[in-house]
Parts: C-alpha cells; sequence; structure tokens
C-alpha cells in the first residue's frame, strides 16, 4: 500500500504528482501520477535506480520544485496555490533541508551557517546566537563552531547542514543522500544522528538514499521506479542482511 497510517496527522501528500521535461516526442517523463502519503513523526526512505524519478519525487515533496501536473500539499498547504513570497515562507518555517554537497556558504563560520534560516525568519540576533550554539552542541561540534567549511571534515560539514536544517523547528526533514560523501563510520554517525532526530524531536524525516544501512531505521521504503512509485514496504516486511535485502518470510 502507498498510504501511510489514516489515523496519523500528515505531514506531506501528494496527488497525482507529475514532472514531464521538454515537449512532444523530447519529453522526459520523470514522474507519472504518483500518489504518496507520510505521516507526521515517520522516517521514509525513498529508493530506486539512477534515473528513476527519486530525486525529482524529493524535490517535488519539499516544494524545491513545481509538478507538470498534480498537487503537493504540505501540512495540508497547496505547495502550487501560494505565491512565491508565501511558499518561500512555507519552506523556511516548515521544511529543513539537508543536501548532499552540503550547500554551507564558505566564508560564513559554522555557527553563522546555522543561523542563516534563523535571521531569514525574522528571528533576534541574541536568541538565533543561543539557538545555534545549542543545535551546534546537540550534533556534537559546538567546539568548531567559528570554523569555516575548508576548515571542517566532511562529517562535520555534514553535521553544521543537519543543524541549519533544525534551526527553525521544521516539520519535516528532507535529507538528500546524506551518507554519499562520507567513509563508512563517519556515515553511520550520521545515520544515528538522523535517527534520534526522529525519535527524539519527533521530526519527519523524508530521505533518498542509495544507504542500505538506512532500511533498518526507517518505517517505510518507498521503491521508485521508471517515474512511478514501485511498492511501498514496512520495515518489518523486509530482511536486512549483508549485501541482501528480501521480503520476510510468509
Amino acid at each position: 500500500m502507498s498510504e501511510s497510517n489514516a489515523e496519523q496527522p500528515v505531514a506531506v501528500r501528494t496527488l497525482g504528482l507529475s514532472k514531464r521535461y521538454g515537449q512532444g516526442d523530447a519529453a522526459t517523463h520523470a514522474l507519472r501520477g504518483v500518489d504518496v502519503t507520510v505521516a507526521r513523526g515517520e522516517f521514509v526512505a525513498v529508493m530506486g535506480p539512477s534515473g528513476s524519478g527519486k530525486s525529482t519525487l524529493f524535490n517535488m515533496v519539499g516544494a524545491l520544485d513545481a509538478p507538470t501536473a498534480g498537487r503537493i500539499l504540505i501540512d495540508e498547504v497547496d505547495a502550487a496555490q501560494l505565491s512565491a513570497n508565501e511558499l518561500a515562507f512555507l519552506r523556511c518555517r516548515k521544511v529543513g533541508y539537508i543536501f548532499q554537497q552540503y550547500n554551507l556558504v564558505r566564508y560564513m563560520t559554522a555557527l553563522e551557517n546555522v543561523t542563516l534560516p534563523m535571521t531569514f525568519a525574522g528571528v533576534d540576533a541574541e536568541a538565533a546566537h543561543r539557538k545555534g550554539m545549542q543545535l551546534l552542541e546537540q550534533v556534537g561540534i559546538a567546539d568548531r563552531w567559528d570554523h569555516r567549511p575548508v576548515e571542517l571534515s566532511g562529517g562535520q560539514q555534514q553535521r553544521v547542514a543537519i543543524a541549519r536544517a533544525l534551526a527553525n523547528d521544521p516539520m519535516i526533514l528532507l535529507a538528500d543522500e546524506p551518507t554519499a560523501n562520507l567513509d563508512f563510520q563517519t556515515g553511520q554517525a550520521v545515520l544515528d544522528l538522523l535517527g534520534d532526530i526522529n525519535t527524539e524531536r519527533g521530526v519527519t524525516i523524508v530521505c533518498s538514499t542509495h544507504d542500505h544501512r538506512l532500511l533498518a531505521m526507517c518505517d517505510r521504503i518507498m521503491w521508485v521506479r521508471d517515474g512511478r512509485i514501485e511498492r511501498v514496504q514496512r520495515r518489518d516486511e523486509l530482511t536486512i542482511r549483508t549485501g541482501h535485502i528480501g521480503e520476510e518470510a510468509s
């Protein structure tokens, strides 16, 4: 089934979501009528081969791109019906983004990067500074608050990116291949941190990934192929072993 528990409040819902690039015979259909629902507090992994539409779906869920057809509802607000200013406000207040390439501002310190979203949201500078330090402490990198990205390792930059994503207390956290550029041990530490954010803070997480370690900690897995949701499975429906993912025996 492609729906989450109907009794839970909904964080994100897509209805007939389609995305086409180009026109006529040269058009590429990245998404083809996708209907998905993510409940508040869920941890969902989006998996699929390159070119499957996984990244397009990820960008749509975060209202980073507009669909060719269909609707995206974030906290039951239709993103397609919002003005540019309203959409910017929605992204700022409701969604936190963790990008594969970190996307930190290179001339800013770790603390300045974390407080940047709060500045855009109109938070008082002193309050933003205080909260920024608290977030850096929570992700285990407070001692590097005055370091710029070039002075940080990949794992440290990712921790700063996670702290920044949490700056405005988002309802949903979108993580795009969060372990792709990290070594095994550092990647595991980042996954553990995301798990803690989900369980302790109740933040909804949607993670686009090829990292099968994530499957052991998420609630559901959405498998994407050829622009469609091929199947959706709960964690308890899978048997996960090193080098193998299979369905539980009935």
